[in-house]
């Protein structure tokens, strides 16, 4: 399988309960060994680059036991499923035990024929790597135990929610520094060199099974903040970054082989510096979700190089449900933005189906939800008309928005432009509940001299303008609330 394609297309699937629906659907067990040829190819005839597996390595027994007597996940997941019984939690896909597929899951082999087959439909294979923290029950705990974060007496007396006791070793348990740590997880220390060199070599286990990674929480490994999160338990700080040291090592041997960063707190060009290809947009997500189109714009204003380096996206396993925050008409507006901008493009299972109940990633099982007809077709239109490398390879810029004295309603609009040699792309978007009208310009592109055809590959709508009109003052746009144009020129 060639490398990924560049600014992909990536659809996430929650790999046990996926397994788990299609073994009800076709009324046999069904693993990654033997996932019919038919639904590999239902998920390529959206277009998609590749396939995001995740939740595919060992989880941890002790970590899934302490996740069955955790009262308030037990209420979460009663409240999704009427006949929930606890051994419907599978356990944390983030609480590793060993970076090996899961026997139930269809283990090594398993993977192997599913990659086969995701190749066989133009699909890449996209996996799970977690650096920041290992199971309870790693085998590191007891045979490398230098590689953790420890502790001593005191501390366990002084803080068992964050401390535990292993033999005669006292362990601190995972965490992110603004939030209470993860009580299934035991902390990795990114300082240690030998640590640096088994994450390393864990990490070329993994690529060699797959074309790339989701990296959970790689914020944390940064040098600062992880000796702002430790202080003096982690030792001396190491001259050179985690990341750099870690995918260099991966780097030498895959080349081609694509880091995808979970990135939060406005970290993501220092994690592109540090040799991340994308990083998760979490801030264009929640502007799209609470903010006005002018914030949006400002976003998207910053180094275009960083923009391509992106990863966008309106729903994943960690965000409520799209079409349950956004709904339907906001929604679709938010994914005909996500869709058209440089960078990767993330979907989730369920998005496409307008599905409402957020899974814990604990739970292996997910409930019954009608698809929607509506969100469905939506889709399929929209990832067919951004598939091809004119969204990929062309040159993307925003574009000009101007209104008039007596009308400001322009502010709600969002534009941009692509062009690959004689193809142009113009999008427009209303981020608003208001009716809304501008005039758009788009900055380097000739357009004078001619009549233009213009085609909403979204609607099928056709119209004939003047170049020299929309070259000034602008193409007329008026869009109703959470309307979008996407035309081909």
């Amino acid at each position: 399988m060639p490398a990924l394609p560049k600014q992909p297309l990536i659809y996430e699937i929650n790999t046990w309960a996926w397994l788990g629906e299609l073994s009800r659907r076709h009324r046999h067990p069904v693993t990654l060994a033997s996932v019919p040829r038919e639904e590999w190819e239902a998920v390529a005839a959206f277009g998609f680059d590749a396939v995001w597996l995740m939740g595919v390595w060992q989880r941890s027994p002790a970590g899934t036991r302490r996740a069955r007597s955790l009262d308030p996940l037990l209420e979460q997941c009663r409240a999704i499923l009427p006949d929930f019984t606890p051994a419907d939690i599978q356990g944390s896909p983030y609480c590793v035990r060993d970076y090996t597929v899961d026997e139930r899951l269809g283990g090594p082999e398993g993977l192997r024929l599913a990659r086969a087959a995701l190749a066989r439909c133009g699909l890449g294979l996209i996996l799970d790597f977690v650096p920041n923290h290992v199971a309870m029950d790693h085998d590191w705990v007891d045979e490398r135990p230098e590689f953790l974060i420890q502790g001593d007496a005191a501390d366990f007396t002084r803080a068992p929610e964050e401390f535990f006791r292993s033999g005669d070793r006292i362990f601190a348990f995972g965490r992110d520094p603004n939030y209470p740590p993860w009580t299934d997880v035991a902390q990795l220390n990114a300082f240690h060199p030998g640590l640096r060199d088994a994450a390393a070599g864990a990490l070329l286990g993994i690529a060699g099974q797959c074309d790339g990674v989701r990296c959970d929480m790689s914020i944390l490994l940064i040098n600062r903040i992880f000796r702002k999160t430790w202080g003096s338990r982690a030792g001396r700080e190491p001259r050179r970054e985690y990341w750099v040291d870690v995918i260099g090592a991966v780097r030498d041997r895959r080349p081609d082989f694509t880091f995808i960063a979970e990135a939060y707190w406005d970290l993501e060009r220092e994690l592109q510096q540090q040799g991340f290809d994308y990083c998760y947009d979490k801030r264009l997500y929640d502007r799209l979700l609470h903010e006005p189109a002018e914030a949006v714009r400002l976003h998207l204003s910053g180094d275009p190089d960083d923009q391509h380096r992106l990863l966008r996206f309106i729903e994943n396993h960690d965000e409520p449900r799209a079409a349950s925050v956004f709904g339907s008409t906001k929604g679709a507006a938010a994914a005909v933005v996500v869709a058209t901008l440089p960078g990767a493009r993330l979907f989730h299972d369920g998005q496409l189906e307008g599905r409402k109940v957020r899974l814990p990633v604990q739970l292996g099982r997910q409930p019954g939800e009608a698809p929607d007809p509506v969100i469905r077709a939506f889709y399929l239109k929209l990832l067919h008309a951004v598939r091809d490398a004119r969204f990929r390879d062309g040159e993307w810029s925003l574009c000009e928005i101007s209104g008039w004295p007596d009308n400001e309603s322009f502010r709600n609009l969002l534009s941009w432009r692509w062009v690959r040699a004689d193809r142009r792309h113009l999008i427009v978007a209303n981020l608003s509940a208001r009716r809304s009208q501008a005039r758009v310009r788009m900055p380097g592109v000739e357009l004078t001299g001619r009549t233009w055809r213009l085609r909403d590959l979204l609607s099928g709508e056709e119209y004939e303008r003047y170049g020299d009109e929309m070259t000034d003052p602008g193409l007329f746009v008026d869009l109703p609330p959470w309307g979008y144009h996407v035309l081909e020129f």
